[in-house]
């Protein structure tokens, strides 16, 4: 290329290297970095130690930051919100028991303990805690393939419990750990369609109660239930006489509904009746429990445990979050999942089996105007009334009101406008979202689930193997340098490649960066044939993200900064096998009498740049803090430098390396 005879003098800019740091230390702020992101010990600093024991019993235990603070004005709220939610959560809670093949009153047991337990450990204000339809139908679709509810009920129940158990544990360890970020491989797409996926095989579950049938398939597909209603229709259509019965508000159903039984005496003409239920309160169940661990099926309780607890983590956390930013508040998704994690640890203790924080329910307790988690401990109250007085009123609730319940919760959770907002905006993500409907709906809940996950993460890996890489021009009337392909007014600076690497070099995606770079280079070269002005000279490889505040222009209307000295670094990392590839990136240019150039390389990137030695190869008169001051200085060797044939430009690059 000749560089080396022109008397042009570059404006080189010295590379700052971070301060080098050891191992351990580098290793220890690594590590509070991905677990302690937020920073929980700010509090403690400069601190007496009585204060910190304080602060200590109020970062675990949260009821005693705001208890000594609670007015009778929040009580009033609260004891609305709470007596609102009750009414919801009695009959909820007997249909879901329902629905996870258990028997009745301990849909109930779990609306007592859990709530209590979370009063004083969760940090959402709104989150009003209860069964859930999607883990209640996860637990009948897991345990109950191994062990059948109605042939077996005892150990059904026993593992039912292990399994809330091994949640719990599960749940808390994820908290205390602080490693919350496994729930956040569900992603947005994945939970609607999920959520869905599950909700429209609930409700197809629920034909059964609906429609009066008495064998009914114990699958979670759509075929065996269409199987079991068609095969079944006629016996549907003998007891037509109660499919009237809807849900217009649970309680009111529940009360109509058992009232007209007893009136018109239906349960002896085939409508079907919760029965006797057990009054009291929770009895303990460690025994049952205990004898569960050395059981043969301990296994299928461990695995419905965690995928219930991450399922039951994901919808509880995001709940608390949305209802939270109504109100301008945070919560710590650490406390909730040791909060969550722990009250079904409680529960399984005590006849509960998993609990989370429902939408609908707190959707309730939301709108209702509650103030503070003592709305839980009033719906707690409620239900344990309930559990000593009034259990022998539910006696005659048709079961057909308890499926009706169920359906009208469930048909809220079908989100397809969420769907069709994911179409817009991202086509992978509706793929994703379908993927997991169809799997939960055609095959089971758990193949729906790994379906989805498993896209998501292909979708992960993808991003990083196959990053995006961009040819750049610069913004007329600004330093500014963007997507040729984004903005279409953007100036090509001929003999000059200038691409943008939006992602970290790592030994997954190396090899296509190394042949997609040729590839840009060639067909730079062919373009430039054309012209017979110019060859191509110089190749940039700008590794940062957007530029700072001082390159603004009209034409970038969506800037992120305010800070005029700000950069984000999209390759904000490299391993030895990136490096290799900048070598080879660099030999390549060698050949074609093209100079690498490098724009704006991250700290860590730097750092490791000049241990392996590639920045001398490079040079260092070669790396620049902007792609404007590197094409500006190459623009500026074009002008200077006379045209030369490239056998004799190979032999100045020769020269030079």
């Amino acid at each position: 290329m000749g560089n080396a005879e022109c008397e042009v003098e570059l404006q080189r800019v010295e590379v700052q290297l971070p301060p080098t740091k050891p191992f351990l230390q580098t290793l220890k702020s690594s590590l509070k970095e991905t677990l302690f992101p937020d920073d929980p010990f700010k509090q403690f600093n400069n601190q007496p130690l009585s204060r910190k024991l304080v602060l200590g019993f109020q970062y675990f235990v949260p009821i005693l930051e705001w208890a000594p603070t609670y007015t009778f004005h929040f009580f009033k709220a609260d004891f609305i919100a709470g007596i609102t939610i009750a009414s919801l959560a009695v009959p909820q809670g007997i249909s879901y028991a329902g629905l996870a093949s258990l028997p009745p009153v301990i849909g109930l047991y779990s609306s007592f303990v859990p709530p209590l337990i979370y009063a004083m450990l969760g940090s959402s204000r709104d989150l009003a805690v209860g069964t859930v339809a999607v883990p209640s139908l996860l637990i009948t679709s897991m345990v109950g393939k191994e062990v059948n509810p109605h042939e077996n009920p005892k150990l059904y129940v026993q593992l039912v419990f292990a399994a809330t158990f091994f949640a719990g544990v599960f749940q808390a360890s994820l908290g205390l750990l602080r490693l919350g970020l496994i729930v956040d491989f569900l992603s947005h797409a994945t939970i609607v369609g999920f959520m869905g996926g599950a909700a429209t095989v609930v409700c197809l579950q629920q034909l059964k109660g609906i429609l009066g049938l008495v064998h009914f398939t114990h699958e979670a597909d759509l075929v065996s239930v269409m199987r079991s209603v068609f095969s079944q229709i006629h016996m549907s259509k003998k007891k037509a006489a109660f499919f009237w019965i809807n849900a217009l508000a649970p309680l009111t159903s529940v009360i109509l509904g058992s009232v007209l039984v007893y009136f018109t005496h239906a349960e002896k003409h085939g409508v079907e009746i919760i029965g006797h239920l057990k009054q009291g309160l929770n009895p303990q169940s460690v025994s049952e429990l205990m004898s569960t661990f050395g059981s043969t099926h301990l296994m299928i309780a461990i695995k419905t445990g965690i995928v219930v607890g991450v399922i039951a983590l994901a919808e509880g956390i995001a709940v608390g979050r949305s209802f939270a930013a109504f109100k301008s508040y945070h919560i710590d998704g650490n406390k909730e999942m040791i909060a969550i994690g722990m009250m079904n640890i409680a529960g399984s203790c005590t006849s509960c089996y998993l609990t989370t924080g429902p939408f609908s329910r707190t959707a309730v307790n939301f709108n209702a105007g509650c103030k503070t988690a003592v709305s839980n401990i009033v719906m707690a109250t409620a239900v344990m009334i309930t559990l000593l007085f009034l259990t022998p009123l539910f006696y005659y609730t048709p079961i057909v009101v308890l499926s009706a319940i169920i359906m009208s919760a469930m048909i809220t959770l079908i989100d397809y406008q969420a769907a069709i907002h994911l179409w817009g905006i991202d086509k992978f993500d509706f793929i994703i979202c379908i993927s997991a409907y169809v799997g939960v709906v055609f095959g089971s809940v758990e193949t729906g689930l790994v379906i989805a996950v498993a896209i998501s993460l292909l979708r992960v890996l993808l991003f990083v193997a196959r990053p995006r890489t961009s040819l750049m021009g610069n913004i007329p009337n600004s330093m500014a340098y963007r997507s040729i392909e984004q903005y279409p007014k953007a100036i090509y600076i001929p003999g000059i490649l200038v691409l943008n690497i939006s992602a970290p070099i790592y030994f997954a995606n190396a090899n296509y960066l190394r042949e997609r770079i040729s590839r840009w280079m060639d067909e730079e070269e062919e373009k430039l044939k054309c012209s017979q002005k110019h060859d191509l000279q110089y190749v940039i490889l700008d590794m940062s993200g957007e530029y700072s505040s001082q390159n603004r222009h009209p034409e970038l209307k969506l800037q992120r900064f305010t800070n005029e000295h700000e950069h984000v670094t999209a390759v904000g990392s490299i391993d030895t096998s990136g490096i290799s590839m900048l070598e080879e990136v660099k030999k390549i240019a060698n050949t074609r009498s093209i100079k690498l150039v490098l724009a704006n390389p991250g700290g860590e990137v730097i750092k490791k740049l000049h241990k392996s030695k590639i920045i001398d190869t490079i040079g260092q008169e070669w790396i620049y803090l902007t792609v404007g001051e590197a094409v500006s200085d190459c623009n500026i060797m074009l002008q200077a430098c006379k045209p030369k044939t490239k056998a004799v430009e190979c032999e100045a690059a020769d020269d030079q390396v």
